[in-house]
This record gives structure tokens, C-alpha cells and sequence, in this order.
């Protein structure tokens, strides 16, 4: 069975997080998105594991249901769903802080587990080592070793991902957390990594150009920090619906189960350049090289950002050395391209109407990004969205790279070319635009090796 997945997500017991991280509005967007198995999230704080075992019931083996009592009425109202229910499968995010070899190492580490019962054990472990209750993701001040180490004295059948791995911050690889290497933070239990999340601000092409990094299956997800965040990246799985069939996927990344990852533009990502943002400098590796990774404003360092990371620890020039490079699929949101189109904000009200009246007429967002083909985006919606979706699809965008903490800005139209085609009121199928669109070459990018498509309307059957 092919389904789409996303496994890295937040509850409302998080902070920064919206209110509407609960479990029927997550059922609701999964839906919306056209994933399949989403992650819980935050399983550590007492308060959401309650939630979860309230709402929840058991479906496929390690897999959970949103119970029919909880379905929300306004759903039936917005959309016409196709398909059976969303699946959860039980994740937290831990935050570990802590010294080794005389430096401060803040790491986030994601944790999967086949039951409650295994929860419940991590949970009873890490109540007793620090405050679990006053954020859904903890922070917790034991190495990301002793973590691992928690984990699998739970359970031989947790799964253990080290989160967002580039991000300067918070990860195992990004430039404050000293690391070169997975086995220098979590030493001799490192065998027991087997795939590690790219993150916002990289693809695969990024992580392919270390040779390192082979050993692993290259996953993401969205960190989602309210429901209408869900899948902006996500893994493609051909396998049985159940914990087991989904770990074995990752786990040896054997490409007939795991079909690949759906990728913002790594230059969306907020921490893709290097730079600061008080002073509005951005960037790139060789530019903060020549300031000596000085801020050429305030005069202090600048936050070193994934590209330059990633070019520190490459040891490969040639990406196809990488031998199981799984495809990618590079998207940009529906509701961002709809405001690009509009010209009005992501959570205006014109913006949620098309939004939902188009997949009323096209099924889920992500098969409508992914799979749909142009000429039939074209008869059910209009010129304007077909011509973004395929330009999305060819990788033919313009790029704003993000950098110390700002996201960047991927656009698949000028200015100028957007009002050749007049206003956009309602993205409706009566809406017929004859105007081509003309003028100077769009910056691209496209990768060495730029992934295969997906056959239309197959990754459902």
C-alpha cells in the first residue's frame, strides 16, 4: 500500500504551539493533506499521553484511530474526504542539553514507539531525570546517548531519529553542537541509529555530498507547530499499514518500501545561509568566509547556517557516489502558492476559500502537488494555478534564501507576470485565462540529479 507519512509533529502542550493541536483537528488536515500516518507528537507529557488514550483507539498493529465520537462535524461540512481514517503513530521530540568533553551540546532526538505500554515505561524513565510536564517537548538534561539508551531499555522496538540534524542550534550536526559525526555524540549505541531527518533547511542532494551520512535513510517530516503545517515535508512508503512494516521501511531503507521524501526548497528554510537578522545581513558560505563570520553591522559572529555546515563536513564532490539516494520531491505549499497568486496573506479569508474549494474538486493537497496532471489542474481550476504547480514540479522558481531564523521566500512568478493574468477573485473552473506568459529567464535550481517523477495518479493505487 503507498501512503504518505509525517512523523515529527507537536500537541498543543508545546510551546509556541497552536491550540488546535489536538487530535481531531490533526485527523482533520492529515486528511486535508492527504497523509495517511501522522505522527502524536509530545507522547512524554502526561497531559497530551491522557488526551491521546482518550481519543484514540487501536487500529493496525502499532497503529491508532481517532475514535468516532471525536470526528469532527465541521469536517463533512468543508470537504468530502476519500479513503479510510488518518493512523497515528505514537512520537515525541526530546530536547537534550547537557556537557560532554567540556562543551554545552543541545541536541533534539525524536523517539518511536509500537504501544502505550512502552510510552508509559519512557515516560515513568525520564519523569524520574527532569520536568516533563512543563513542555511537550522537554528539556532534559541527560546526553542524547543516555536518551537512546532510556529508549531501548523500554523497548528493542523503539525507533530512535536524531532530529533535524543541520539546524545550528538544536541538532547533531549543526555548527553550535560540536559534533562531526553521529558516533561522537551518541558513541558505542550509534549502531542502533539507522535514519536521521534532514530538516527544513536541506534536501538529500545536501546530505549526499557526505559520505558519513550513506549508512542512513534520509527521512522528514514536518515539525509541525499547528495542524495546517502538517506535510509541508513528509516520506512516501510502499509497504502494510502497521508500526513494524513502517520501521522495517526506515530502517533498511530498502527503496521498494520507502519510496523517497517530499522537501520544502532547502532555501525556504530558516536557517539555510548564514547571517543575522537584527542587522538584515544574509550570506552565503563564501561571503561570511571573507568577513571572517563576522557581522559586517554589529561586529559580532553571525549564525552559521546548513549550506555552510553541510560544505564544512562534505567529503564528496560527485553526489551519484551516494548509492541509495532515494527520490525527492521538492513542493512548495498549496496556500503559499495560492497567496503568491492572490496577492493576500496565507491565512486570509480568500486564501482558506480557494484553498478548500479547490480540493473539493481535486482530492488531497499533496496529490494535487504531487501527482495531478497539469492539464487537469488546468480544467478544474485555471491557467494561473496549473502554470504554478508545473513550474513548482520543474523546479523553475525564485529564490530568497532564509537565514538566522527568517525564513526565505520561494516564488514561482514575477511580479509583472502575475498581473498579465488579471485578478484571481475565485480560483474556479469558469475562470479562463488566454494571456501568455513571456519575458527573461527564471532563476532555477535543480539539483545534480534531479529525481523522477512520480507516475501520474499512481502512488495511490
Amino acid at each position: 500500500m503507498k501512503y504518505i507519512a509525517d512523523f515529527h509533529i507537536h500537541s498543543h502542550y508545546s510551546i509556541a504551539t497552536s491550540k488546535m493541536l489536538v487530535p481531531e483537528y490533526i485527523d482533520y488536515w492529515a486528511r486535508l493533506k492527504g497523509i495517511k500516518v501522522v505522527g502524536t507528537g509530545d507522547f512524554t507529557h502526561p497531559g497530551w499521553l491522557k488526551e491521546l488514550q482518550l481519543k484514540l483507539e487501536p487500529a493496525e498493529p502499532g497503529l491508532f484511530r481517532l475514535k468516532d465520537e471525536f470526528m469532527l462535524d465541521e469536517a463533512s461540512e468543508t470537504h468530502t474526504f476519500s479513503g479510510t481514517s488518518t493512523r497515528f503513530l505514537l512520537t515525541a521530540e526530546i530536547s537534550n542539553i547537557y556537557k560532554k568533553y567540556g562543551k554545552v551540546r543541545k541536541v533534539h532526538n525524536l523517539i518511536f514507539a509500537p504501544d502505550f505500554e512502552v510510552v508509559e515505561k519512557i515516560q515513568t524513565a525520564l519523569s524520574k531525570l527532569g520536568n516533563i510536564t512543563s513542555d511537550g517537548r522537554p528539556i532534559l538534561g541527560l546526553s542524547s546517548k543516555d536518551l537512546l539508551e532510556i529508549a531501548l531499555n523500554a523497548s528493542d522496538r523503539v525507533f530512535f531519529v536524531p532530529a533535524h540534524i543541520w539546524t545550528p542550534w538544536f541538532s547533531v550536526l549543526g555548527a553550535k553542537s560540536g559534533f562531526n559525526t553521529v558516533e561522537e555524540c551518541y558513541d558505542d549505541l550509534a549502531d542502533h541509529i539507522y535514519a536521521v531527518e534532514t530538516g527544513l533547511s536541506s534536501d538529500p542532494p545536501m546530505n549526499w555530498m557526505c559520505s558519513f551520512l550513506d549508512r542512513y535513510t534520509l527521512i522528514s517530516n514536518s515539525d509541525a507547530h499547528s495542524p495546517e503545517k502538517l506535510g509541508r515535508e513528509a516520506n512516501l512508503f510502499n509497504t502494510e499499514l502497521s508500526y513494524d512494516g513502517i520501521i522495517h521501511a526506515m530502517k533498511t531503507g530498502d527503496p521498494e518500501q520507502f519510496l523517497g521524501t517530499v522537501e520544502f526548497f532547502p532555501q525556504e528554510g530558516k536557517y539555510h545561509f548564514d547571517g543575522h537578522r537584527k542587522c538584515s545581513i544574509s550570506w552565503n558560505p563564501l561571503k561570511t568566509l571573507k568577513n571572517n563570520e563576522i557581522c559586517s553591522v554589529c561586529g559580532k559572529k553571525v549564525t552559521i547556517g546548513v549550506m555552510n555546515r553541510v560544505a564544512q563536513l562534505a567529503d564528496r564532490s560527485d553526489i551519484e557516489e551516494r548509492c541509495n539516494r532515494h527520490p525527492f520531491y521538492s513542493l512548495i505549499t498549496l496556500k503559499k502558492i495560492l497567496s503568491e497568486i492572490t496577492g493576500v496573506g496565507q491565512e486570509s479569508k480568500k486564501v482558506s476559500r480557494a484553498y478548500h474549494s479547490i480540493l473539493e474538486k481535486t482530492d488531497s493537497e499533496l496529490n494535487l502537488l504531487l501527482n495531478m496532471p497539469v492539464n487537469d489542474i488546468k480544467t478544474a481550476c485555471n491557467d494561473i494555478l496549473s502554470e504554478a504547480i508545473r513550474r513548482m514540479r520543474d523546479r523553475e522558481v525564485y529564490i530568497k534564501e532564509g537565514f538566522d531564523g527568517e525564513f526565505g521566500q520561494i516564488r514561482v512568478f514575477r511580479e509583472e507576470e502575475l498581473k498579465l493574468f488579471g485578478p484571481q477573485e475565485e480560483l474556479l473552473p469558469d475562470t479562463v485565462y488566454e494571456k501568455n506568459i513571456q519575458g527573461p529567464d527564471r532563476r532555477t535550481i535543480t539539483a545534480k540529479r534531479k529525481p523522477p517523477p512520480l507516475e501520474v495518479a499512481s502512488f495511490w493505487q
